[in-house]
């Protein structure tokens, strides 16, 4: 497959110097400080496993400052030694004299791990363009130590900063092998999905969804979409439908602004309401108990908190005959025992279906593993903010970065490093 950008495969990896910058923030246990789940590191082996003939410096951030989780990443490159049949080092530094050291040391075969790339100021302040980023000084100071510069960090495609776009004007620049996969699958699924091509549109964070259904609709990119969770809610208050003041509360508490979503919710329906499938009935949550109404029974004093088990069966259907099904966000608050039967019952929909399927969003992926069905979906995105971003027609900074990398390389820009 031809892609925009270069991959692994367009380099002879044996012996290089390789600079990787990979997505392994993890939840961090607020009371023994370890890792509680280490499934992104573990999404990254394949890459680590491509390079093993190389000598390799992972660079990553865990957290942010400010938060109770940012810290070092010294655990990080414990746990990647557990999983990892080489020699794997961590470096309580970034650029320094001593780190600077150990990379020119480092011998083919060997993993060093550099410490939380967030420590430094820069990769946490410094704004602008590619080439204002390739001025870091952290960027033109490791830079000279490394033959190329491989970017598996998926979850942080989005972002424009030092560490994803910065080093690709001074390094022979590809894509790892993550990249690489999330790329190509969510690619063609906005430009050659297999029809009926379905949506499913939920969760809490509903600017998001909203954003991801208007891009679908707009560029035909899916057949229909079928609303969940908050989503609907929002369409339903678009549709002129009154859901009460406890769930019309909590979207104007979670939402920043509320009404311009709601007013997009109606242009969709303007534009697009014969492809938009809406729930006929909703779940209450009354004092604790779910209690199943129609539409024609809101509003009430008791928020909705699933779908009903009549929409249940009616979005099923159209899961079951799809050929290809994107998912963001459960269908309500299925952390409770008593609103989770929406969202399990839609996804194991999706899983038994013969269609292409990807869930979209670290929570969705999240909610699948812990169904077990983690291996029926045939791709689940290990980055939240740039899946969503790419679904919704945005352009990923760190694609672009390689993408001109590309550029530069076949012109031969960077053949006198």
């Amino acid at each position: 497959m031809t892609y925009p950008f270069l991959t692994l495969d367009d380099f002879d990896l044996e012996h290089r110097k390789i600079l990787l910058r990979l997505d392994i923030n993890a939840p961090i246990d607020p009371e023994t400080r370890d890792i509680m789940d280490d499934s992104r590191l573990v999404s990254h082996l394949t890459t680590l496993n491509a390079l093993r003939e190389a000598a390799v410096v992972v660079i990553a951030h865990q957290s942010r400052p400010g938060k109770s989780d940012f810290t070092s990443l010294q655990m990080h490159a414990r746990r990647l030694r557990r999983h990892l049949p080489r020699l794997v080092h961590f470096q309580d530094s970034l650029f320094n004299g001593e780190a600077l050291k150990r990379i020119d040391n480092l011998a083919a075969g060997e993993v060093l791990m550099l410490e939380n790339l967030r420590f430094n100021a820069e990769e946490v302040s410094l704004k602008g363009d590619m080439k204002a980023l390739a001025e870091a000084r952290y960027v033109r100071t490791m830079a000279p130590h490394f033959d190329m510069f491989v970017n598996d960090a998926f979850g942080t495609a989005h972002r424009a900063q030092p560490s994803t776009v910065g080093f690709v004007p001074h390094l022979p620049s590809a894509a790892g092998r993550l990249m690489e996969q999330e790329l190509s699958v969510l690619r063609k699924v906005l430009t050659s999905a297999q029809r009926p091509s379905v949506a499913v549109l939920g969760g809490a964070k509903a600017d998001d969804s909203i954003m991801i259904m208007e891009n679908m609709l707009d560029n035909r990119i899916v057949d229909r979409v079928l609303v969940i969770g908050v989503v609907a809610n929002i369409m339903l208050i678009a549709k002129g439908i009154d859901i009460g003041k406890p769930s019309t509360a909590f979207i104007h508490k979670q939402i920043d602004d509320p009404e311009a979503i709601i007013e997009r919710g109606r242009r969709l329906l303007r534009d697009h309401g014969d492809r938009i499938e809406i729930p006929t009935d909703v779940a209450l949550n009354a004092d604790g108990e779910r209690k199943g109404v129609p539409l024609d029974r809101l509003p009430t004093g008791h928020p909705i908190h699933d779908i009903g088990i009549d929409t249940v069966v009616r979005f099923s259907k159209v899961i079951e005959e799809a050929g290809t099904v994107i998912v963001n966000g459960p269908a309500g608050v299925f952390e409770l025992r008593e609103f989770a039967f929406g969202t399990e019952e839609l996804f194991r929909a999706i899983a038994r279906s013969n269609a292409f399927s990807v869930a979209g969003g670290g929570e969705t992926s999240a909610v699948f593993a812990s169904m077990g069905l983690k291996g029926e979906i045939d791709h689940l995105s290990t980055g939240g903010g740039a899946s969503i971003s790419l679904l919704g027609g945005q352009a990923l900074p760190a694609e672009d970065a390689l993408t001109k990398g590309k550029e530069w390389y076949l012109e031969g820009l960077y053949d006198d490093l």
